[in-house]
This record gives structure tokens, C-alpha cells and sequence, in this order.
């Protein structure tokens, strides 16, 4: 029997993603801290939050495999995490109208044979120029309030995007491809296995 899988986050949107893998896994809700070092870049910044997100599940986790994730989006030097009100989610909208920005996603995965890895991975998406009503009435859905940006690419936020280079699931919230390989190089899952 393989070794048990643990997604360390309450992301459905990660949940969804990972099932296009065909495993089977637990889901483990992370209560790490998410707050981000000052001055810090966001490749590092994305892969400390997954990493304690890792953290924080591996020991009620005993030899499982981990996986924890997060992202942010970063416009003009500026890193967006989750809006804590409408005003900062309009605000935040307002700054990638027209614009093209970052969106980086961390991965961490803690291997049941004590390893643990990390990487991020980057996607360049660029917005129509938007309207302040068109703000104002997607804030209206509720959807922008749990997401890095706030928006969802994979949600209504998808009439906003004019353009995007890179993985499209880097955006939603888990580059799947580079996960299954870094997880392959870590000895999950064995060829074959069924679920």
C-alpha cells in the first residue's frame, strides 16, 4: 500500500487541482502563520508560506506525504496576498486594470523519509482596462475576498484577463505538472498506482 497523501490547505480551488491527478488524499487544514517578511522576494515569500504550511501538518502526519501551497500576486513591486476588505480588494483591482502582473505559487512537499522540497513557480497575466462598475459589481459576488489579488481566474475574474504566459493552474493555485514531478523525484506516486 502507497504511503498516505496529505494536502496541508483548505483551498478548494487546490483540492480541485490536485484531483485532475487521479490520487487519492487527505485534506489537512494548515494554521500557519502567513505573514510575509518585509522586503522579502516572492519566489522566497511563496515558498516560506508553503513550507510552514508543510510545517504545521507534517507532525500529525507521520509517514505521509505533505503538500502545501500558496500564492500571492505581485503588480509595480507590490505584493498582493488575500484582500481584507471591499475597499482593499477594489483597490487591488484598480491597480491591475490594463496592467500585466505576477502571479507566483509556492509548493512545498515533505517527504515521508524526512526530505522536504520546495520551488515557485511564475505566470504573467495581463487585465483589460476595467471600469470602476466592473470592480464594484465582481466585489459585489463576494468572489475576490479569499484570493491572492483578488480575483479568480478560474471564477467571473476571467472577463478581466486580455492575456496570460505561463500555467494557467499557477494562477488557480497549484502548478500541477511541476508538482507531479517534483513529487515523482520524491518517490510519489509509484507508476500505476491506482486510486
Amino acid at each position: 500500500m502507497p504511503p498516505r497523501f496529505v494536502l496541508a490547505s483548505r483551498s478548494p480551488r487546490r483540492r480541485q487541482i490536485l484531483e485532475l491527478a487521479g490520487w487519492a488524499f487527505d485534506v489537512q487544514e494548515s494554521q500557519a502563520d502567513e505573514t510575509i517578511p518585509p522586503g522579502m522576494p516572492p519566489d522566497a515569500a511563496v515558498q516560506l508560506l508553503a513550507r510552514r504550511k508543510v510545517e504545521a501538518v507534517a507532525p500529525s502526519a507521520p509517514g505521509a506525504f505533505v503538500l502545501g501551497a500558496d500564492t500571492i500576486v505581485v503588480c509595480n513591486g507590490r505584493l498582493l496576498g488575500k484582500p481584507r476588505t471591499e475597499t482593499e480588494a477594489f483597490d487591488m483591482l484598480r491597480l491591475l486594470s490594463g496592467r500585466t502582473h505576477d502571479v507566483w505559487t509556492g509548493v512545498a512537499i515533505a517527504a515521508p523519509h524526512g526530505k522536504t522540497v520546495s520551488f515557485a513557480e511564475k505566470t504573467a497575466v495581463t487585465f483589460w482596462e476595467l471600469s470602476d462598475e466592473e470592480i464594484t459589481s465582481y466585489i459585489a459576488t463576494g468572489e475576490p475576498m479569499d484570493k491572492a489579488g483578488a480575483y479568480g481566474i478560474q471564477g467571473r475574474a476571467a472577463l478581466f484577463v486580455r492575456r496570460i504566459e505561463g500555467d494557467y493552474l499557477t494562477v488557480v493555485g497549484l502548478p500541477l505538472s511541476r508538482t507531479v514531478r517534483e513529487l515523482r523525484r520524491l518517490g510519489w506516486p509509484p507508476y500505476g498506482m491506482e486510486t
